[in-house]
Parts: structure tokens; C-alpha cells; sequence
């Protein structure tokens, strides 16, 4: 043995496919334009602060590190009919959370579209199917109305007895108020038989 530690072994982060998206693992060189849409003032509305390059680096490099230790996490989101790099989305664990959340960001140009719906049910599919997770989380700030409405199209549901005050946000910020949207496992099943038509691609891996 030459003594040197031993790399570690690369994750395998499964690729899904819906009919306009890719979700991928991220890359080295999506790393300029998620770093835009982190510095956009307009995406970030409902966030403390945007990111500087060096802050949304990092970021990214604890999205791979959170597939190391969790067995899931954020996907890359790519247009296939061009490549183009639209946001994220996936499943993450919050320490103020038991249950994963669902979540996602998308740059401007892509709202409006249905992108984000169609994503998150990808990530939700995968969360529930391959997974096996009983119940699935969202959470954002009470002000941030067009992320509630898509947690709405996903079938999720809000009781005001979880709203919480945001543990990393300051006293007295006016985004520290949140909201809990949930789906569970059942939920979920249900409403997919109901409005899933036979052979409509949702979120199925290719890879």
C-alpha cells in the first residue's frame, strides 16, 4: 500500500426524465449560471440575501455532498429541447425538518410555464416510489404566493397549526414566518391514479 488515502467513490445520482425536462446531477460547468440565477434580486425576493459567486460555489458543492450522505438531493434542471439551464429541484433534509422537503428554483425566464410543477412532481415521484418516504414536506415564506400555488398543484396541503417562525432567519424579518405544505405517500398514490393518464412521462429515470 503507497499510504495515500483512497479517493472517494463518485455517487450515482439517478437521471429522471419528463417530457420537456432532464434532471441530472449538477456539473463544473453549471456552475457560472446557477450563479447567476443565486445573484438575481428577483429570484431571490423570497430569500434573506442573494449569493455572491464565491457563496453560491459552495452551495453547490454541499448539494453534491448532501447525495453522499442523504442517498438524495437537489437535481440540475435542464431543457431537452435545448440544454438550457432553467434552476433545481429535489428533495432535501433541513435540521428543522423531519420529514424531506421538497424544493426548487428556477430562473426568470423559465416562470410561468408549469416548469416547476412538473419538476417537483419528478422529484416526488422518485421521493415516494424509490424512496419509499411516508410523507413529503414544502416550505416557504408566507409572502411567497406563486411557490404556495405550486405546492398546491402538487397536492399539497397547508394547516395553519404548522406555520413556524424560520429558525435561520432573524427576529423581526419579515420573511421569518413560514408555511408547511405536506403530501403523504397515500395522498400521493391516490391522486396519481386519478390524473396520471396511462404512459405520461412524470419523472422516470433514464440512467
Amino acid at each position: 500500500m503507497s499510504g495515500r488515502a483512497r479517493a472517494r467513490p463518485a455517487v450515482s445520482i439517478p437521471e429522471l426524465a419528463t417530457d420537456r425536462l432532464i434532471l441530472r446531477a449538477f456539473r463544473d460547468a453549471d456552475r457560472s449560471a446557477f450563479a447567476a440565477m443565486n445573484a438575481d434580486p428577483i429570484v431571490m425576493e423570497h430569500f434573506p440575501a442573494t449569493l455572491d459567486r464565491a457563496a453560491s460555489d459552495a452551495l453547490l458543492d454541499r448539494i453534491r455532498e448532501r447525495w453522499a450522505a442523504d442517498g438524495h438531493g437537489l437535481w440540475a434542471v435542464e431543457r431537452r429541447s435545448d440544454g438550457a439551464f432553467l434552476g433545481f429541484t429535489g428533495l432535501a433534509r433541513l435540521a428543522y425538518l423531519e420529514q424531506p422537503e421538497v424544493g426548487w428554483r428556477f430562473v426568470p425566464s423559465a416562470w410561468g410555464q408549469g416548469f416547476a410543477t412538473e419538476a417537483a412532481r419528478a422529484a416526488l415521484r422518485f421521493g415516494f416510489d424509490n424512496l419509499a418516504v411516508p410523507e413529503i414536506v414544502s416550505v416557504t415564506s408566507v409572502r411567497n404566493e406563486r411557490s404556495q400555488a405550486v405546492m398546491r398543484r402538487l397536492g399539497m396541503h397547508r394547516d395553519p397549526a404548522d406555520d413556524f417562525l424560520h429558525p435561520n432567519i432573524p427576529d423581526g424579518h419579515p420573511l421569518r414566518p413560514h408555511v408547511v405544505y405536506r403530501l403523504s405517500a397515500d395522498e400521493w398514490r391516490g391522486r396519481r391514479s386519478r390524473s396520471e393518464p396511462p404512459g405520461q412521462r412524470t419523472g422516470q429515470a433514464t440512467g
